[in-house]
């Protein structure tokens, strides 16, 4: 069931005009204009608003070996290594 809602948007005298040109050329209504409008904006922020974190690999055989078995303390080591006193 599709059902429609009446609304009041405000649009410069250009763009109305304009609007107005377009829709007797191609034989359509400007609120069908103003749908399709919509419609390809709201798809094409929607398609936008998708995060992909791409895919980043590195070459090595994992952490090293003071690292891997002496846990957030060597790692806090080696990062800090050679700063401050």
């Amino acid at each position: 069931m599709v059902t429609h809602m009446k609304t009041t948007i405000e649009v410069s005298d250009a763009v109305l005009t304009a609007a107005k040109s377009m829709a007797a050329r191609e034989g359509t209504t400007v609120r069908a204009l103003v749908e399709e409008g919509l419609r390809k904006v709201l798809e094409e922020r929607r398609a936008k608003a998708t995060f992909r974190l791409r895919k980043t690999t590195f070459r090595g055989r994992g952490l090293r070996p003071e690292v891997r078995e002496g846990g957030w303390e060597a790692i806090r080591e080696l990062a800090y290594e050679g700063r401050g006193s």
